[in-house]
């Protein structure tokens, strides 16, 4: 008996000794890496054995084993070889969820606080793989237009495509990049197709930045990051369209963690955005470089037999759904010489001529066909002008500086300028409010609607203003 309470106590000493000796270390961590790092990578790390020169310890997720693993085991080492003597490895594993509510318990935390945090997880992983479900299955490679204007990009999406699970590409990420209305989503919806119809076993995840802002800002509220970040670790391929609008500093670190873990692990990323890396102007500058570092492809609007080839699908899908929508082939000629645009604005105007023809309840017409099409014609052409060329003809005209349009002065000089070019950005281009905000400086969306409107108003009884806006409205276009 004796013998067994000595052995007992010998025990209970290793214990205390190696909860001391791992406090002593995740203090000189914290140190060394400062908060935001230690709370993000060490916080939930528990040291569980020290024998024979081996450190067990343990972790709550693989994207955290792997991540430390990864990053930061030289640096573990060397801060533990100070308080555990005679240090040859460390053994990171991944604890089960009821040991982390075993472990919880012992310590003296409520258990409800484990439940609520696999709960919180559950969620999480809800929310980003809504996306998943709600996959456009319209939009296929067998429907998708191949030309000039996009066979670079549509040639790369489909080694993607065409990669098996864990083959390392020559290129990663793949970043795709266009106006609005030309594809990118269209190729990102048919390559997550793809893969879960011909390889089913390789993991993919289809995102929004939208929908990973909206997911780890759930995380943060529910206290569990690490959930959040667990997601991406179990991921082959993830697919990110609408990049351009991933705001926020810490939104960018969470992206650029996951990121870097899977083009480090030879995991595929998918990119696609409105702007190239480079015009990326609140991205850090490490991610951009990061994201020109893959393949960076452009999109470009589609020619004229380009044009007529997808009026001629959208054309084959409607009259399948509505036999009575009859459409000569001379005016669908005319739609893909008039409308410069891409799918969206082609499909548009052939709806807009197949509603005239079913209220009037008459054949369209060349001339018809012209007059509705008027409109069209000019709405697409907007995609031509860029918010670059708008900065520079408005900072030429006034007389100011480009970096003053984007700053935060509110000097009279100032202000009109800027305001003037927000509205010739919504009245030119295809931008949403958001992102010409995130263009003039990275300004909330109804600060740019306050402009619009603003100088909407301002036209009606300044004449002098009207001519001076036609006349920039000019020098836009002749850019």
């Amino acid at each position: 008996m004796k013998q067994a309470a000595i052995q007992q106590e010998e025990v209970a000493n290793t214990k205390e000794a190696l909860k001391a000796g791992w406090a002593r270390v995740a203090q000189r961590l914290k140190g060394e890496l400062g908060d935001d790092l230690f709370n993000s990578w060490f916080a939930r790390m528990d040291a569980e054995d020290f024998s024979r020169g081996q450190l067990t310890v343990s972790v709550p997720t693989r994207f955290l084993k792997s991540w430390i693993e990864n990053h930061y085991a030289s640096k573990l080492r060397k801060v533990t070889e100070t308080e555990f003597k005679g240090l040859q490895a460390i053994i990171v594993r991944v604890r089960q969820q009821g040991e982390a509510a075993r472990a919880t318990q012992a310590d003296g935390t409520r258990p409800a606080q484990a439940e609520r945090s696999t709960v919180a997880a559950q969620q999480i992983q809800a929310l980003l793989t809504a996306d998943r479900e709600s996959v456009d299955e319209s939009q296929t490679f067998d429907n998708f237009v191949v030309g000039s204007s996009n066979q670079l990009a549509h040639a790369a999406v489909m080694r993607v495509a065409g990669a098996a699970s864990g083959q390392t590409l020559s290129f990663n990420p793949l970043y795709i990049h266009s106006a609005a209305g030309l594809g990118k989503t269209h190729m990102l919806n048919a390559l997550a197709q793809k893969i879960r119809i011909h390889q089913p076993a390789r993991r993919v995840l289809m995102l929004t930045a939208e929908r990973f802002m909206y997911g780890f800002i759930h995380a943060i509220r529910s206290k569990d990051t690490l959930a959040f970040k667990d997601q991406f670790h179990n991921v082959d391929v993830l697919l990110i369209d609408d990049f351009q609008f991933l705001q926020g500093k810490a939104m960018q670190q969470e992206f650029c963690h996951a990121f870097n873990s899977l083009v480090d692990t030879k995991r595929q990323v998918v990119i696609a955005a409105d702007v190239p890396p480079t015009q990326l102007d609140t991205i850090d500058q490490r991610m951009r470089s990061r994201l020109q570092g893959g393949l960076v492809v452009d999109i470009e609007t589609p020619d004229l037999a380009q044009r007529r080839h997808i009026l001629d699908l959208r054309y084959m899908i409607m009259l399948k759904n509505d036999p009575s929508a009859v459409v000569p082939a001379e005016i669908l000629d005319l739609v893909a010489e008039r409308i410069t645009g891409g799918g969206r604005e082609l499909e548009g105007a052939l709806n807009k001529l197949i509603a005239y023809q079913q209220f009037n309840k008459a054949p369209v017409t060349i001339d018809l066909a012209s007059m509705v099409l008027r409109d069209a014609a000019g709405a697409s052409e907007t995609g031509r002008v860029k918010i670059e060329d708008i900065l520079k003809v408005v900072s030429r005209h006034f007389n100011v500086g480009r970096n003053d349009l984007l700053s935060a002065r509110r000097a009279r000089e100032v202000v009109m300028p800027r305001q003037i070019g927000m509205y010739l950005a919504k009245k030119l281009t295809a931008r949403s409010l958001p992102e010409i905000g995130r263009r003039f400086g990275g300004r909330d969306h109804s600060t740019v609607l306050h402009a619009v409107r603003k100088i909407d108003e301002q036209m009606k009884n300044d004449e002098k203003l009207a001519r001076e806006l036609a006349l920039l409205i000019r020098l836009v276009e002749q850019q």
